[in-house]
């Protein structure tokens, strides 16, 4: 995953509503698991303020990540099926309206918004991920990609790609290097209608960025002189973007900074980092929205300058599909389709083709999930993975396959359900775009490796990147090492059970998000019934098998977590095991392996 820093796009005017309240998912009989459905219509007209704001994130990985699985009929993937040139041309639309009603309009996105497909994880060997799609935000976990956006993205932006506490240490010409903003550290500008604007872009207290890369934690920007002086004059607005989440996080120490100057002064917030719906009010004159993994828009209306009374927002969370953007754009059919939509859809199909996305290695007979399904069903990608997959895989030209072996690895090293039907090159770097490799330790005896799964599950060892957590502080911790699957789990499994204990009937429902926030009133654009949400274990492996000695088989994410619990089995009646003992087992990468699998299986 990709943590990015936020931009503004302020050439583009934008506006809506926003609502969040909702309940959660329906029990699974009521809804065949992979019945086709299709796409809602929103329920009502999106209402427009004084200033508008439409806000993405997550944006473009995922909207070419959706144009692809619009291809997949299992709901609720046609709800996401709108690519970027569709937005495209939905925002041009929308900026036309706002004109027509003499609004202001503006675009935000906050960020994450590379890796999960082909477009930016299978390029070329040399190229920069997906660079040519031109939109792509600091890949924070290494430095030649964030370099590449700093030399070459950031100025394309004009000082409207911001990283109030991001910094790049680069050259200085004198055989030494320097630390100096990714990007702006903030922007201040006037809306169309001349509303003035003060902006920052504010990362949460990442602590995994890569060498050369540097994070200031939060609490430390709001002291810096430059934020004192970007905060000093009062605007109309202030406009927070950042990749980082509204629940337990730092918004409110870079709110009350301002607040503590501007008491009365509009604040508006869009987060992420999390991929859940969400918005909460710090006060009565702001708001804070995050907008899942998709979009969302909010709309304000403003009052005079002096005012101390609560200010009216409107808020919606927008499906992103063509029959989203047609309902609130009044556009259908070729109407809809600008020219520059359509030129951004062919340039990315072209450089899908020029990345060879589209070879098939074979037709997946089922769906397989993640999490819709629990891990014992034969739907299950989980079981998939660790009953054929691996055991397939590990076995191609490898000297040691006639040894008994237990395979073990982790969950997380899923990304996304695999669909029925065409399995291309793409669709491994959207199941699991990961470049780890598998390692062994050979003669591991039976008392250790048919106890290792069950005692890695419930020892609490890292997984790296684990899917699920019950505990708050384990999810923030999570998140600020950059892994927001934990919340997300949490809020998908919430939706799922507040349904259940509801007994609401999911009859005449597409699937897809049921969002309850802390804001008044309701946020979803179209009324769904939940998902079903299982939560599975953060290792899988083997079931116990009968010889006298394993080779214990592994993901090499997991080797710290290995090594450890082989040690704490052993109980001092073998030598610790150590980095020394263990070896490569295959050079396939996990990501490669679904593709392996599925030429030697589903064809």
């Amino acid at each position: 995953m990709v943590l990015a820093t936020p931009f503004i796009l302020a050439a583009f005017l934008l506006s809506g509503t926003v609502r969040c309240k909702d309940a959660f998912i329906h029990e699974q009989r009521h809804v065949p698991i992979g019945q086709p459905l299709a796409v809602a219509h929103p329920a009502t007209p999106l209402v427009w303020g004084d200033i508008n704001i439409l806000h993405t994130t997550g944006k473009l990985a995922l909207y070419i990540l959706l144009a692809w699985l619009a291809r997949k009929k299992t709901a609720p993937e046609p709800n996401y099926s709108g690519d970027l040139g569709t937005f495209s041309s939905f925002v041009t639309h929308m900026k036309a309206e706002a004109q027509r009603l003499n609004v202001d309009l503006l675009l935000v996105d906050s960020g994450d918004m590379h890796d999960g497909n082909g477009i930016t994880d299978g390029f070329p060997a040399g190229d920069v991920n997906g660079h040519e799609v031109k939109s792509i935000l600091a890949l924070l976990y290494k430095y030649g990609v964030a370099y590449d956006v700093y030399k070459n993205f950031a100025p394309k932006w004009s000082g409207r790609y911001l990283t109030s506490n991001v910094n790049i240490t680069i050259g200085n010409g004198n055989n030494g290097s320097t630390s100096v903003s990714l990007g702006a550290r903030y922007a201040q500008f006037k809306t169309r209608l001349g509303r003035s604007v003060t902006a920052l872009g504010v990362l949460f207290d990442f602590t995994m960025n890569s060498a050369n890369t540097t994070v200031q934690p939060v609490g430390d920007m709001v002291k810096e002189n430059w934020f004192k002086e970007a905060i000093s004059d009062e605007p109309d607005i202030f406009l927070l973007v950042g990749h980082m989440p509204l629940q337990n996080n730092k918004w409110p120490v870079v709110f009350s900074a301002i607040r503590a100057v501007h008491p009365q002064t509009p604040i508006l917030i869009f987060g992420g980092h999390a991929h859940i719906r969400d918005c909460v009010q710090l006060d009565g004159r702001s708001m804070s929205l995050a907008s899942g993994r998709y979009m969302e828009t909010i709309g304000a209306k403003l009052d005079k300058a002096g005012s101390t009374d609560e200010i009216a927002f409107s808020r919606r969370y927008l499906d992103a599909n063509q029959v989203t953007y047609s309902y609130h754009t009044g556009k259908t059919g070729e109407e809809f389709h600008t020219a520059r939509g359509q030129s951004i859809t062919t340039s990315v199909q072209a450089l899908s083709h020029r990345f060879n996305l589209s070879y098939q290695y074979g037709i997946s007979p089922s769906d397989y999930f993640l999490d819709r399904v629990p891990a014992s069903s034969p739907q299950s990608l989980l079981s998939l993975v660790i009953s054929q997959v691996l055991p397939t895989i590990l076995s191609v030209s490898n000297p040691r396959a006639s040894i008994p072996r237990m395979i073990v690895t982790n969950s997380g090293a899923l990304r996304f359900d695999l669909h029925a039907g065409s399995f291309t090159r793409n669709d491994q770097f959207i199941v699991s775009p990961f470049t780890d490799t598998f390692e062994y330790l050979d003669n591991v005896p039976s008392s250790v490796a048919n106890k290792i799964l069950d005692e890695l599950n419930r020892s609490g060892l890292p997984a790296r990147r684990k899917r699920d957590l019950e505990d708050d502080f384990e999810a923030l911790e999570l998140l600020n090492q950059g892994n927001p699957s934990a919340v997300y789990k949490k809020w998908m499994w919430d939706q799922w059970d507040q349904w259940n204990m509801e007994h609401r009937d999911p009859t005449n429902l597409t699937l897809g998000y049921v969002t309850k926030d802390a804001c008044p009133g309701a946020g979803d654009d179209v009324i769904h019934a939940p998902l079903p949400h299982y939560s599975n274990q953060p290792f899988i492996g083997s079931p116990p098998g009968q010889s006298d000695a394993f080779d214990l088989v592994f993901g090499g994410f997991i080797r710290d977590s290995v090594i450890r619990m082989v040690n704490t089995l052993n109980a001092g009646s073998r030598p610790n095991v150590t980095d020394a003992n263990i070896q490569p087992y295959s050079e396939m990468t996990t990501s490669e392996a679904f593709g392996l699998f599925a030429s030697i299986m589903w064809n």
